[in-house]
């Protein structure tokens, strides 16, 4: 290798969605999240595979993402978590699903439906069950079903909800409590409706959590990529990237130089650094520089010298036999992401999804 790639294992995804798959009844689907270009690896070659899988939903949080699913030739449906009122003529014509979580949203797509003469065309409602980001809250969903019940032009093909907390046991009282005011929803809007929409709330934590939500169908996102959000189950999943690199340069550095913009190491001691062709227009945030962030180089770590550049960074070698040209693992497998991210008290969800695009990915299969 002579240059920084992510590396897209299948194979992982696979074991991954397996797994989370038998956690379920044999009857509960499975919806699989792709959005931000599949949590930063390629949503494309992750869609296909899920769909070779026999995946039953996908979905994406912007139009745009689930078009470039469609013009790749995926057909299995997609849920368009945030759409836009601007975008609802490109969600029709690439077939997609809108979530509503809105009494706005929803008058807007049953104008622009019924103006183009459609029938039935499947929506999901989304309840605020306590998250308090999207969706109907504190509503009488008698109020919704009015405006459902005035309309040919559209079915609800789920009624959906999100979890805040499903991964912390400290907050279980307010899960469960969550879980009750979805059901109620539920309870009414199918009363109203006159037929049964599938159900759906739990995330990937929930589908280890709360076996008692899954109702019809779960949404998995971050552990199809292979985290589980404790350690106990990341040990069971497998990561699906794995972002590389290699040494371009190795300095000698004398006690008292500097290394990097604004001089932010001092050598206190003779030493080593290597120059790594990666920096936080790639995704490495200025957080990890100073020696708070690490790279695994022949399996040692390597701490992040100074700060992050554009385009590269400076690690310590000094106590690692190593040459330039040698590859560097910055997380994925035998790099933990979780471990990385922690050092900056952040998450592996920011750290896998801020891979710039123009970094090369290469699917193994």
């Amino acid at each position: 290798m002579s240059h920084t790639v992510l590396e897209l294992d299948l194979n992982a995804l696979s074991h991954n969605y397996d797994y989370l798959r038998s956690k379920l009844e044999p009857d509960v689907k499975m919806l699989g999240v792709v959005k931000a270009y599949a949590y930063g690896s390629a949503s494309v070659a992750v869609a296909k595979k899920l769909e070779e899988k026999g995946i039953d939903y996908l979905a994406v949080a912007y139009t745009a993402e689930g078009v470039a699913l469609r013009e790749a030739g995926i057909k299995t449906p997609i849920l368009v978590l945030h759409p836009q009122i601007e975008n609802f003529d490109q969600i029709i014509k690439h077939q997609l699903e809108p979530s509503i979580y809105s009494f706005r949203v929803l008058k807007a797509f049953t104008e622009i439906t019924e103006a183009q003469g459609l029938k039935a065309y499947p929506i999901h409602i989304k309840f605020n069950t306590g998250l308090n980001r999207l969706g109907f809250k504190d509503v009488n969903e008698k109020d919704i079903l009015e405006q459902l019940h005035a309309t040919e032009a559209l079915k609800v093909k789920s009624l959906f909800s999100h979890l805040a907390a499903s991964e912390d046991p400290n907050e279980r009282t307010f899960t469960l409590q969550q879980i009750e005011t979805f059901e109620n929803n539920a309870k009414h809007m199918i009363a109203g409706l006159g037929y049964t929409p599938m159900l759906h709330q739990s995330n990937t934590s929930a589908i280890i959590n709360y076996p008692q939500a899954q109702f019809d169908m779960v949404r998995s996102g971050i552990g199809l990529y292979g985290y589980g959000n404790t350690q106990e189950e990341d040990l069971k999943l497998k990561p699906v990237a794995t972002l590389k690199t290699v040494i371009s340069q190795i300095h000698d550095i004398a006690i008292g130089e500097t290394v990097g913009y604004n001089r932010a190491h001092t050598a206190a001691k003779l030493g080593r650094s290597a120059t790594l062709p990666i920096g936080h227009a790639d995704g490495i945030s200025r957080a990890y520089g100073k020696g708070r962030g690490y790279v695994m180089i022949n399996g040692k770590k390597a701490p992040i010298i100074g700060n992050v550049c554009m385009d590269m960074i400076m690690v310590d070698v000094t106590k690692i036999d190593c040459e330039e040209g040698d590859e560097v693992v910055i997380f994925g497998k035998g790099a933990s992401a979780v471990a990385l991210s922690a050092r900056i008290k952040s998450i592996p969800y920011e750290l896998i999804t801020a891979v710039s695009q123009r970094i090369e990915r290469k699917i193994i299969e």
